[in-house]
């Protein structure tokens, strides 16, 4: 008996997935729990599994397709079985290869271009064409994720795109790698939050003295909680202080929150993704590790829900482990601040009257200047400073 597998629903905010790469073919043999697709939200990857063993006797859509949640995706059965009770209206026929023809000069050939531009209608490829821009993967706003000409034209714009020209002396480019939609989501995100928001950034640094020797402590103890913990633990108690920046700032109005849910970067092979703590202030040092590293691991998997990719009042992106002391991290709207952690490094300073060299650890808070001041931005820093040089007392360890 044939069995059918649906696009599955990947938490509440999730109402349509990409088909980002079929690992299987049509008449490929199946094994139970073997990873037939691979299918995209707009933050994370996530592998779609057999149920059963068999033969993969139908694909309903082609890679780059964008199919709502539910709907029917691949079939899998016994050889000869029917597949036309399980086709999704929706699907409509496979997307033809684009004609083949002579390029024009200069242009990208289009057997150069990705598979997903075989998605693209015709307005939209010469579009591409003329304007010798290819940029990959784009979501299509046409029916089963179908690449437009406004679509195309939106993104060359997006890209500054309005007015170039090619160099006429330079040879036309290659056809690059075609953009994930974590990727493109990533570029969005970055553009928009430069272009909606006044950002500035303040840098500073804190004695780690403290912070180093509780992490002694917690190591000697074989605890797995680490200084990024740790520096977490103390930003989630400075915002409890100064509860200005643990807020958003939606349609010209300041939104104060008081609960902490804190996202924090984390690096994964398909891009930067921002795992959310949601009530954050309710939880001890450990059980904030705990979270912490769970959904660490199922963002570098790719298994995180989308649910614990969204509601954070405040981010936090530490870039220490790379050796980076200070740096100027991005906001992500419409949260009003967010907070760069930078490496310890020993630096001298000035303790009665005398020098002295003293473990410091970086930290670069960028705030939105629409809704913090620069006052507001640096007491914040100095209440977090206080937190991580009394880091001992603050976790009663």
């Amino acid at each position: 008996m044939a069995t059918v597998v649906e696009v599955p629903k990947l938490g509440n905010t999730v109402e349509e997935c990409i088909v980002a790469t079929w690992r299987k073919r049509k008449g490929d043999v199946v094994a139970a729990g073997e990873v037939v697709a691979e299918i995209e939200t707009d933050k994370a990857t996530f592998e779609l599994p057999a149920p059963v063993a068999g033969t993969l006797l139908e694909t309903f859509f082609e890679e780059g397709a964008l199919v709502p949640v539910f709907t029917n995706l691949f079939v899998i059965g016994e050889p000869g079985e029917s597949v036309e009770s399980f086709r999704p209206q929706s699907s409509g026929p496979p997307v033809a290869a684009p004609v083949a023809r002579t390029p024009e000069p200069g242009a990208v050939p289009v057997a150069a271009q990705t598979p997903r531009s075989a998605n693209y209608s015709p307005r939209a490829r010469r579009f591409a064409d003329e304007h010798h821009f290819h940029p990959g993967a784009l979501a299509g706003s046409g029916p089963n994720g179908r690449v437009l000409e406004e679509d195309v034209r939106r993104a060359w714009h997006d890209l500054g795109g309005a007015g170039r020209q090619p160099a006429a002396d330079f040879p036309p480019a290659k056809a690059g790698k075609s953009v994930s939609t974590i990727r493109e989501r990533i570029a969005h995100r970055m553009r928009e939050s430069l272009a909606t928001t006044a950002q500035y950034t303040l840098n500073a640094s804190a004695d780690a003295t403290a912070l180093l020797a509780v992490r002694a402590k917690l190591k000697a103890a074989n605890s797995s909680i680490n200084i990024n913990d740790l520096i977490t633990f103390c930003t989630i108690k400075a915002l409890l202080d100064a509860p200005d920046l643990n807020a958003e700032y939606i349609d010209g109005r300041i939104h104060r929150h008081s609960e902490v849910n804190v996202g924090f970067a984390v690096d994964t092979p398909r891009g930067l993704i921002v795992p959310v703590i949601r009530n954050a202030h309710e939880l001890n040092l450990e059980e904030l590790s705990r979270q912490a590293r769970s959904l660490t691991a199922a963002a570098q998997q790719g298994s995180i829900s989308p649910d614990h990719l969204s509601g954070a009042t405040f981010t936090i992106s530490n870039l220490g482990a790379l050796g980076i002391e200070n740096f100027t991290p991005l906001l992500n709207p419409p949260q009003v601040a967010i907070l760069g952690v930078g490496a310890i490094t020993v630096k001298p300073v000035r303790r009665d009257s005398q020098i002295a060299f003293t473990d410091t650890i970086g930290l670069s808070l960028t705030c939105d200047h629409q809704a913090i001041d620069g006052a507001p931005g640096a007491r914040f820093l100095q209440v977090l400073r206080q937190k991580i040089e009394s880091v001992e007392a603050l976790c009663t360890i």
